[in-house]
């Protein structure tokens, strides 16, 4: 009984930890830098807020994979990605998905409304952690920071700096997470 134990406490911890590895294996380009966790990883439950002052939290997303990208305007990587998040989100948002990005800390309301206009970003959510309540919570210390949330509203993976998330190997690696490929 002992060995059959061990035996099935070993092979679903090989199943557990396959598809980290398999969505390794997706990781081309700048999707390199997005670095996969053993196992999930419970976020934080801090609030942060929409312009007209709604309260949001991470778990509001959960039932869909999220793209949580946390940014400031004065952040130049930040500013330069910000396009590619808006085009993924518009090829990719939906039922099943959805980027989702936060400002954190001073980025006045008037200056990123003007940037998402000038950069013609229509499909991105304006949210605000102004306090750095959130991203605090979320180890946030450098910007960009990029985190994957399965469905069950939980972090699977993580990329410091910008990436080309418009790019053909983003696409490709978020399918393949998606569809536990």
């Amino acid at each position: 009984m002992k060995y059959l134990t061990l035996a099935l406490y070993l092979g679903l911890a090989t199943i557990a930890n396959a598809e980290p590895d398999a969505w390794s294996d997706l990781r081309q380009g700048d999707m390199r830098k997005l670095v996969f966790h053993d196992t999930p990883r419970a976020v934080t439950d801090a609030t942060f807020t929409t312009p007209d002052g709604a309260e949001r939290r991470l778990s509001d997303y959960a039932g869909k994979w999220t793209l949580v990208n946390f940014w400031a305007l004065w952040c130049a990587p930040c500013r330069e990605e910000m396009p590619a998040l808006d085009t993924l989100n518009a090829e990719m948002g939906g039922e099943d998905f959805e980027v989702v990005t936060i400002a954190v800390w001073r980025n006045a309301l008037p200056a990123i409304e003007d940037f998402f206009a000038e950069h013609e970003i229509e499909t991105l959510p304006i949210l605000l952690d102004p306090d750095r309540s959130v991203s605090s919570a979320m180890g946030v210390l450098a910007m960009p920071i990029t985190v994957l949330l399965n469905p069950e509203g939980q972090e699977v993976a993580r990329m410091t700096g910008d990436a080309d998330w418009a790019g053909d190997d983003a696409r490709t690696l978020l399918r393949g997470v998606m569809s536990g490929n």
